[in-house]
């Protein structure tokens, strides 16, 4: 299988582009920059210099020929203002998802976050109200989408532990932490299970192995 990840370089991503390219299966990241080019080779990946706030619909979609599954993992990150929430955590989305459709890829997994349907509650930081809501115009822009398989994985809050391999994950989940290990696990078995799409699904740890989690939501 061929995917294309985009936020290449972000800790997720790098953890993805391993499992991936540890089973055999090609991987390319679309990186801002070429300095960031030595931690995908070193994630087995294949580095693709493509800033998505500012290529064309055409630019993305070329890098996107001939993939099977594409998995938006990019975000402004922390430091960045509202203004770069739009930007990336929502436009960049949607032009991810102009291009797979342009380019024929079906398969398509967003990495989101937990409770970004509903407004922020008052008292909100304005800038991670800004992140809140730009991502959940995103993940409305691409439910609304027939040309696309689309999942929508929301975990929790993330942390740099080691992997458990167990999870909670459903269509609505308390908060809670959750491994990046763990997240890129989950994506991995996603894209291995195109039965889950049309869902948008929560994940924090939990107590189910991760294969047993992914077809329970099946069910």
């Amino acid at each position: 299988m061929r995917t294309v990840i985009a936020g290449g370089h972000g800790k997720i991503a790098r953890r993805l582009e391993r499992l991936l390219a540890g089973r055999g299966d090609e991987v390319s990241g679309l990186i801002r920059r070429p300095d960031q080019a030595g931690a995908l080779l070193a994630a087995g990946a294949e580095p693709v210099v493509c800033d998505l706030e500012s290529a064309g619909v055409e630019d993305v979609a070329r890098h996107l020929e001939g993939a099977d599954a594409a998995v938006f993992a990019a975000g402004a990150g922390p430091g960045s203002g509202a203004a770069r929430k739009e930007t990336v955590d929502r436009a960049a989305a949607v032009l991810f998802a102009d291009a797979a459709e342009r380019a024929g890829v079906r398969r398509f997994v967003v990495v989101s976050a937990m409770n970004v349907d509903e407004e922020p509650p008052p008292g909100t930081d304005p800038v991670f109200a800004a992140y809140l809501r730009a991502k959940g115009a995103a993940d409305a822009g691409i439910r609304s989408r027939s040309g696309l398989s689309w999942t929508i994985l929301r975990p929790g809050r993330l942390t740099d532990g080691h992997g458990t391999g167990r999870v909670h994950l459903a269509e609505k989940a308390p908060r809670g932490d959750v491994t990046r290990d763990d997240v890129a696990a989950v994506l991995v078995t996603l894209l291995d299970t195109p039965g889950t799409a049309g869902l948008t699904l929560d994940l924090t740890n939990g107590d189910t192995p991760i294969p047993e989690a992914v077809a329970a939501v099946l069910r």
